[in-house]
């Protein structure tokens, strides 16, 4: 298997959680309105309405408030069908997300789940985590410093150990999220997702490549452990300061992330706190839609790509299709909603991180 996660672990990971968790939504974004609130401008005479669709996938309507709803399920299913699946239970490290969908899917298979989260945990996590029945322990100021309590506890318990991303079941289950979208929106061919650790856009990547469908990959420019590993041609371990640290704080890609990123067809965009708060902010008041940080930083790549192109020489991403009047159609995985909602009214004076 590798680091090259196929489009076939997708699939039958889409097999094994059917009707094991909610089915994609997907709503059309108002481009030309989102705009206007992210530039004081409107959609120019070179962007038409209709030109370039964009869809937001929201699945911060999934269990739990985000996708990795997916992945725990697909995770513990496949334990449980192998016979692998303890008495003791599952313990994980997380910032928050990983965790709920760890607790909810644990809850599911009537097993006990024991979560690791970082002191900084957004407290409505952590109200969560307890509604679930879960073991959580507060631990350091980082994830990293979580996963390291909970590899000490799976040692000395014997409890099953999940990953907030780096699993092939995670991956493959949070990339069931793509062939959802694309049978809601079948001309879909860019999707962007924002990267913590790399887990959900491995497994988007890998049933992207497969329809041959652009992936762009979304990162706060202070929290991108994604860019530094392609820049190094390797997993390296970077600082984590951001608004979007919560859910995207990973000090470091998984290989499997690294792996899908070096492909053809994948682009990596970093976004400033100041451009994902803006993006936040403006799909509350535009749309009435209120997600977390991290959702927000792949929208927020978005608007940065349509309101000031990178200077590659090119548009970017390059359209698929040179044909006259064929733009792009483009989706944006809104991971996930858990937030507190009064940050909304207290961000337009919060200074950007780093």
């Amino acid at each position: 298997m590798g680091d090259d996660l196929s489009y076939d672990e997708v699939t039958t990971a889409a097999g094994r959680i059917a009707g094991q968790v909610r089915p994609l939504a997907v709503a059309p974004l108002d481009a030309a309105a989102f705009r206007r609130g992210t530039t004081g401008t409107a959609a120019g005479p070179e962007e038409p309405p209709g030109r370039d669709p964009v869809w937001l996938g929201l699945e911060y309507l999934q269990h739990t408030g985000s996708f990795k709803a997916r992945g725990a399920q697909n995770f513990l299913l496949a334990h449980r069908a192998a016979g692998t699946l303890p008495d003791v239970g599952v313990a994980i490290a997380s910032g928050g997300n990983a965790g709920l969908a760890c607790a909810w899917a644990a809850h599911q298979q009537g097993v006990p789940a024991t979560i690791f989260l970082p002191e900084t945990a957004p407290e409505v996590k952590v109200a969560k985590l307890a509604a679930y029945g879960a073991d959580v322990r507060l631990v350091g100021a980082e994830y990293a410093e979580a996963l390291a309590a909970c590899r000490e506890f799976v040692a000395a318990t014997g409890a099953l150990a999940s990953h907030a991303y780096d699993h092939p079941l995670i991956a493959a289950g949070a990339g069931t999220v793509l062939d959802e979208f694309r049978a809601r929106v079948p001309d879909l061919d860019t999707v962007v997702v924002a990267v913590g650790g790399g887990g959900l856009f491995a497994g988007v990547a890998a049933a992207a490549r497969h329809h041959d469908i652009r992936v762009i990959a979304a990162e706060p420019e202070h929290c991108c452990a994604l860019n530094a590993a392609v820049r190094a041609g390797r997993p390296v371990d970077v600082a984590v300061d951001s608004v979007a640290a919560d859910s995207l704080g990973a000090r470091r890609a998984s290989a499997r992330a690294l792996h899908a990123a070096q492909r053809d067809g994948v682009y990596c965009v970093t976004v400033s706190d100041a451009e994902i708060v803006r993006a936040r902010r403006t799909l509350w008041a535009e749309q009435r839609i209120a997600v977390e940080h991290a959702a927000a930083t792949a929208l927020a790549a978005w608007a940065a790509w349509r309101t000031s192109p990178l200077d590659t020489g090119d548009d970017w991403p390059p359209r698929r299709s040179t044909e006259p009047g064929r733009g792009t159609t483009t989706g944006i995985v809104l991971c996930g909603a858990n937030t507190d909602v009064r940050t909304l009214a207290d961000e337009p004076g919060r200074q950007p991180a780093g």
